[in-house]
């Protein structure tokens, strides 16, 4: 395997935070009580506890650059997760930006901004 790199995220539930990715394709690899590992394919996460996270001031997040980002923009949404800027969670809609990248984002039921950028 070569090098990579995993973000670590805020989880407040490790196993409510499980059920929310699995639904999205995710499966876990690891967990005990410190600790949580999913993937999707090459796509990595991995999650911490944090009981006690306020997500109105949460600042976790990553980039996720995606082959074909509007087709897992439409699992979220199939999943459930509501389009919209309000709440958690929630998925913004694939845009192009002035970089000339689509962008759009997922946040998860702890505030954790995925930025979903399709690769160019």
């Amino acid at each position: 395997m070569g090098d990579r790199a995993t973000p670590n995220l805020a989880s407040r539930d490790l196993a409510a935070t499980s059920a929310f990715y699995t639904r999205l394709g995710f499966v876990e690899q690891f967990r005990d009580e410190g600790w949580m590992i999913l993937a999707r394919g090459p796509v990595v996460l991995e999650f911490f506890p944090f009981p006690d996270l306020d997500r109105a001031t949460s600042s976790f997040g990553c980039c996720l650059r995606l082959d074909d980002v509007e087709s897992f923009v439409q699992v979220c949404v199939d999943a459930g997760v509501p389009v919209g800027d309000r709440g958690w969670p929630r998925v913004h809609l694939p845009q192009l930006e002035a970089s000339g990248l689509r962008i759009g984002a997922l946040l998860d039921p702890d505030a954790n901004l995925l930025r979903l950028i399709a690769n160019p």
